[in-house]
């Protein structure tokens, strides 16, 4: 009986008909936030691992606390993060339970743009033109982390401009504006975006080193995900994105395209450089 019962398993891992643990070994639980500089990267992330026989399924977290929640958990295996600034407490916090997979992009900054053809270069400059931009500076969502550093770059700089709260809608809105009439506008924002590539825009310098330097991004995992899955994790350490890359898919969502198919597009033009990627040893 014991034989009999050895044969038939045999015979049911011939015929892949393996358990559904084995079967689940294929499947990547991905977690993203849903931002304009972190969609692209999972897209195509999600795209190669799939191309490697592997299914994806994706969470978008609105919250950098409920996504590293959610990875701390495993109720995602894998999340895109930047690790160094933006979201160091939550590494910071967490990062005994979790392992750094691979840097897939960098060059993420913050600070305070206007358009080029304004005429200073630092936020030095600022309360001598003070006047000039309405005494004011156009910010976006209360409690985000460029908001935070713009708050604190007033008060290092003894600027006498009101940060304004609002939303990325209506920054976006008032610096279109203001572009259109050429006039001087100051505004927080932040590279990779659309709005740096269509509206012209310079960051100014910041002398006192207020807001962070440039940042990378990371696939950050579960501690043992990579020794859990080698083929996955090889598959994503090679996926490397870069920051115009980044830039130039969400541009292309700005002038209506949907998001998978600027990334399908991005995908095809870029199919050389992803068959490079997906040169890895075999599991």
């Amino acid at each position: 009986m014991r034989r009999l019962f050895k044969a038939v398993l045999a015979g049911v891992l011939a015929l892949g008909l393996a358990s559904p643990v084995l079967a689940q070994d294929k499947v990547i639980k991905m977690g993203t936030m849903a931002w304009e500089d972190v969609t692209p990267i999972t897209g195509i992330t999600k795209k190669v691992l799939e191309e490697k026989g592997f299914t994806v399924e994706v969470t978008e977290f609105s919250e950098w606390g409920i996504a590293y929640a959610a990875l701390t958990r495993g109720d995602v295996q894998v999340l895109t993060s930047q690790i160094d600034y933006v979201a160091q407490d939550y590494w910071n916090r967490n990062k005994n339970r979790l392992e750094k997979l691979s840097p897939v992009s960098h060059g993420l900054y913050q600070g305070i743009a206007v358009p080029s053809y304004v005429t200073i270069d630092s936020v030095e400059e600022l309360n001598d033109n003070a006047q000039q931009f309405g005494g004011r500076i156009v910010g976006i969502e209360p409690g985000a982390g460029l908001m935070r550093e713009a708050a604190d770059a007033v008060d290092a700089y003894g600027l006498n401009l009101q940060l304004i709260e609002g939303s990325t809608a209506g920054m976006t809105a008032a610096l279109k504006s203001a572009v259109d009439r050429q006039e001087w506008i100051a505004v927080t924002l932040w590279e990779p975006s659309w709005m740096v590539q269509q509206f012209d825009t310079k960051f100014l310098a910041d002398p006192q080193g207020v807001f962070a330097p440039p940042q990378g991004y990371y696939w950050i995992a579960q501690k043992g995900f990579a020794e859990a899955n080698p083929e996955a994790r090889e598959v994503i350490a090679g996926v490397y994105v870069p920051l115009a890359d980044i830039t130039a898919i969400n541009a292309a969502v700005n002038d209506g395209k949907t998001m998978d198919q600027a990334i399908a597009d991005w995908t095809e033009a870029n199919a050389d450089l992803i068959g490079r990627w997906g040169n890895i040893k075999s599991y």
